[in-house]
């Protein structure tokens, strides 16, 4: 190959690759918000958390804080014929340009108060909010909830960006999500604070500010609305084979494919803040991003995009409520042509009649079958906040297992493998099970997506499982 054709050959290569950088430099782009996870431990306060940094009306920079408190998870003590939650609050505010100092902290104490406290998992949530004054720059928020009946905390943090209004250059903040059920009784917007939404939130809205201090120009802002592929698909058995790694269920999410549901353009002449606001319908399920781009050149500013990623799932995730959340667990102990005749029904009121039907009809007894149901149910739930990813957490392998097997023993991880152990002998193969993740959890790829080694050998295992359920006798013995 003479020296031409080599250079030829590698200009070209550079703009395809150039080219293929630009394509993707959105979707790996770390200044996406996704909200905050689950971080759920049994027996511990419930709380999901988000503070997002805007400019207040009056040109003063703030970060919002809003935290969903699960009033299930909480001890409540009576006093005279009321019931009590006494919670403390500390917000810590760190500034990134030097962690070491703290620069703000404030504690907050409040009371819950609630008329049944015997309803352990309920999602019904208390919302706190709150406006902090700081300098604009880039955050750290940690924020503790403690139950003082308890004293047992659970801490959340977060990551913000403030802009300066005063200066030169013209910036975005990050982007605020909220949702609103127009079905409810007082319908009215309140903040998303995890990466996922209930399916009964109808009305998604987008809240961003922008900074426009660029006179010789107008401030240009493309925003859209985009649902990308993924996996919404419950765990096959364990004894199948293993997914194709071409398959959507090895890749979980694909960025890639992207679908545009509604993309916007408005352009800015005025100088100074202006608040923003985009409120889109309903969602079918799957996982989206809404993103903001501006013209801001990489020399005036590096805050030129963000990006706001969600999912909608089911109903009332991550509670099981409605008969259809009620029945599709239920593909873990049924048979196939079962299933799908249960799952074919489409009045609520039958279905749910056919699910009482059907755990009733293998267990007998109506006591025995309460409890069991309780037990199923609660685990489908805690596999939602705990191994909730792209879908919801019952869908996912570990979900599957954490529901048949309960939680294991022993948990054993290492880079992208996990161990789970339900024997004290390591080298049963019947009792001992091998996750691996196709792609590591980064910045780019936010999600723990553990896929199970499967084995024929497990077949047997399985069955044996799946009769403790249906028999009543998982109520005496897990394996």
């Amino acid at each position: 190959m003479n020296s031409y054709i080599q250079k030829t050959w590698f200009l070209k290569y550079l703009l395809i690759l150039g080219i293929g950088l630009m394509g993707c430099a959105k979707s790996i782009n770390p200044d996406i918000e996704r909200g905050s996870d689950y971080n759920f431990r049994d027996g511990y306060p419930e709380v999901r958390f988000s503070a997002i940094g805007l400019i207040d009306d009056q040109g003063e920079p703030k970060i919002d804080i809003a935290a969903d408190i699960v009033l299930g998870s909480l001890i409540y003590n009576k006093e005279g014929d009321k019931y009590i939650a006494n919670l403390t609050i500390d917000v810590q505010i760190i500034n990134q340009t030097n962690p070491d100092n703290i620069i703000g902290s404030k504690q907050y104490e409040i009371d819950i108060e609630k008329e049944d406290p015997n309803i352990v998992y309920s999602q019904q949530i208390h919302t706190f909010q709150e406006a902090l004054d700081v300098e604009p720059g880039r955050y750290t928020i940690n924020f503790t909830l403690t139950d003082q009946s308890s004293d047992k905390k659970i801490t959340h943090s977060a990551e913000t960006y403030l802009p300066n209004p005063e200066s030169n250059i013209s910036n975005l903040t990050n982007i605020r999500m909220e949702g609103k059920n127009m079905s409810s009784e007082n319908p009215s917007w309140s903040p998303i604070t995890t990466y996922d939404v209930p399916g009964r939130v109808d009305s998604l809205k987008f809240v961003f500010q922008v900074t426009n201090n660029n006179s010789s120009k107008p401030l240009v802002i493309d925003s859209q609305l985009l649902r990308f592929e993924s996996d919404t698909s419950y765990a096959r058995p364990m004894h199948f084979n293993d997914y194709s790694p071409s398959s959507i269920q090895y890749k979980g999410i694909d960025y890639n494919q992207e679908e545009v549901i509604q993309s916007t353009q408005r352009k800015l002449i005025e100088r100074g803040n202006v608040l923003i606001e985009f409120t889109f319908g309903n969602q079918r399920r799957g996982n989206y991003r809404f993103e903001v781009q501006t013209n801001i050149s990489s020399e005036e500013s590096d805050e030129a995009y963000k990006a706001r990623d969600f999912a909608v799932k089911s109903k009332n995730y991550p509670s099981i409520k409605s008969a259809r959340e009620l029945a599709k667990p239920l593909v873990y102990l049924m048979r196939e042509k079962e299933y799908e005749e249960l799952i074919a029904i489409n009045d609520p009121d039958s279905l749910k009649a056919a699910v009482d039907r059907f755990w009733l009809k293998n267990i007998g007894s109506k006591s025995r079958t309460k409890s069991v149901l309780k037990k199923f149910y609660n685990r489908v739930e805690e596999a939602n906040k705990q191994f909730s990813n792209f879908k919801e957490g019952w869908k996912t392998d570990p979900g599957m297992m954490y529901i048949l097997l309960g939680p294991p023993w022993y948990v054993d991880e290492r880079l992208d493998e996990m161990y789970w152990s339900y024997s004290y002998n390591r080298s049963d193969p019947e009792r001992n099970f091998y996750f691996f993740e196709p792609r590591h959890k980064s910045e780019y790829f936010p999600f723990n997506h553990y896929i199970l080694r499967r084995s024929q050998s497990y077949f047997t295992l399985q069955y044996q499982q799946v009769e403790l359920w249906l028999s009543g006798s998982i109520m005496q013995r897990s394996l």
